[in-house]
């Protein structure tokens, strides 16, 4: 087995998967950091879901406002709602795992919060879309990081929601790519909340 061939097949398949993809996120990019940056002025959190590594991926982005991206700075409000086994257990047990989110959303959420719904599966996810319904019901805007077959999240009903598409044929590439623009918010929220900086080289 030419384990060199595997190696450089997907480091270059990735870098032509990112290299396709600028162009068409740069503007739903935009729209999602601006929306974010918006609540979490106006004191508001941002509230993530997805399941499996997108629940992971949901995690990567709380972390980071919680914590810090690349800088020292105040700590951001954010929830990755994915991330309480009991409670998802309880929910998923008593409600069904199509309510695991939005049982969630109505209890915790707020008008002006933002939710981050992150699906790279390639196929719908009911509780996802139970969760940007149960936010459109709060007032809640709503970012969809999703890829081919997400169904009705790539299409979101609200002004102000945004839609973040992903369009590869492999999930490996959906999740690589999704990494990269939950780095790039959490860079650009920085920058909006706490002007430009600059990393030592």
């Amino acid at each position: 087995m030419d384990y060199y061939q595997i190696i450089a097949n997907n480091f270059q398949a990735t870098i032509e998967s990112i290299a396709l993809s600028v162009d068409d996120l740069v503007d739903p990019l935009t729209r999602a950091s601006a929306l974010m940056s918006s609540a979490l002025l106006q004191d508001r959190k941002i509230l993530c879901c997805g399941n499996g590594v997108d629940a992971a991926l949901a995690q990567l982005f709380a972390s980071s406002l919680l914590d810090r991206f690349e800088r020292d700075r105040p700590a951001l409000p954010a929830l990755n709602l994915a991330a309480d086994g009991a409670s998802v257990t309880a929910i998923g047990s008593h409600s069904g795992v199509s309510e695991l989110f939005s049982r969630q959303i109505r209890a915790l959420g707020q008008a002006g919060d933002v939710l981050l719904c992150i699906n790279s599966a390639g196929s719908e996810a009911d509780n996802l879309l139970r969760a940007a319904q149960a936010a459109g019901e709060r007032e809640i805007g709503v970012v969809a990081l999703t890829s081919d077959g997400a169904g009705q999240l790539n299409s979101l009903p609200g002004q102000d929601d945004v839609s973040i598409h992903v369009d590869t044929n492999r999930r490996p590439r959906n999740v690589e790519i999704h990494t990269m623009i939950i780095h790039c918010l959490c860079e650009l929220l920085d920058q909006a909340l706490f002007g430009p900086h600059h990393l030592e080289t």
